[in-house]
């Protein structure tokens, strides 16, 4: 085999909770994460020449260190010992800077991708041990499904699955550091926390409409204060439907859960219409890797 290609899923946090900065600057979550069936693809092709090319389907997309699917590859080939060149392309689809972990989708893509083109037999929990030296989503972006994650977001814990549905996805066109985001919350004692032992219990139900009802980010304390937009979108999606509408990670994503598909459907082109909520905008579902 000489060329493989892979699907990289996007994500989102059906619950995101910050317990207490480190002293390392980081911050201890607990998050219930799930993989969505929207995704990226990429093809891996083995060259006789060495170094690691880099296509994609989006002009502004660095393709050396500053791409973290560049930065998979070339862990890989140091770990496994392998002197390869690579062309790489990839084909964005899950939005850039979203909060919906494209880019580390990316990297664990591309590292499962080449534990199969090479037959190199890692587990996928030495592929999560390589995947954290390149982002703390990367590890759960190996695993896939809905997990409870905790520490800086590597110490992950596998849930029941999410109940079918349907997930609208609308990206508004502003962007929003991540970092501001951790720098500016505040977990004071009056800060109210998402019930994620709730969603766990609801997730153990198989009860979609109890999981809504907890679902919550505590980030969101950061974000609609600067960006009322997003607000604007939770509120539509309810107005049109949803179970329940939250942002996903640090943002901008909004998304909306709907048991009714055709409901889905109706905020889906509601959404495409009024592009002043955003120009992206995706309908999907959960993504199930052991189905």
């Amino acid at each position: 085999m000489n060329t493989i290609t892979v699907n990289a899923y996007a994500k989102i946090n059906l619950g995101l909770d910050v317990i207490r900065k480190r002293p390392d600057g980081y911050h201890d979550v607990c998050m219930i994460m799930q993989s969505l069936d929207l995704h990226d693809i990429i093809t891996i092709s083995r060259i006789p020449s060495t170094g690691i090319k880099i296509r994609t389907n989006l002009s502004y997309l660095p393709n050396d260190q500053g791409n973290l699917v560049y930065r998979a590859a070339a862990l890989f080939l140091e770990a496994a010992r392998i002197k390869d060149g690579l062309n790489i392309t990839l084909e964005k689809n899950i939005p850039v800077a979203a909060g919906l972990a494209g880019g580390s989708s990316d990297a664990a893509a591309t590292l499962k991708g080449l534990n199969e083109l090479y037959q190199t037999g890692l587990s996928t929990e030495e592929l999560k041990g390589l995947g954290v030296k390149i982002g703390a989503d990367v590890p759960y972006c190996v695993q896939l499904g809905t997990a409870l994650s905790e520490g800086i977001g590597e110490v992950l814990t596998p849930l029941p699955a999410i109940p079918e549905c349907t997930v609208l996805l609308v990206k508004p066109d502003i962007s929003v550091s991540t970092k501001y985001v951790y720098e500016n919350l505040r977990l004071t004692g009056t800060v109210t926390h998402p019930d994620i032992a709730g969603m766990r219990h609801a997730l153990e139900q198989n009860d979609l409409s109890s999981l809504a009802k907890t679902m919550d980010n505590l980030l969101q304390t950061v974000t609609v204060k600067d960006y009322p937009i997003i607000t604007d979108i939770k509120r539509k999606m309810l107005e049109l439907g949803a179970l329940t509408s939250l942002m996903s990670g640090s943002g901008p994503t909004v998304f909306g859960i709907y048991k009714n598909v055709e409901l889905a459907k109706k905020a889906f082109n509601y959404f495409k219409r009024h592009k002043h909520y955003g120009k992206q905008v995706f309908l999907t579902k959960p993504y199930y890797p052991e189905r």
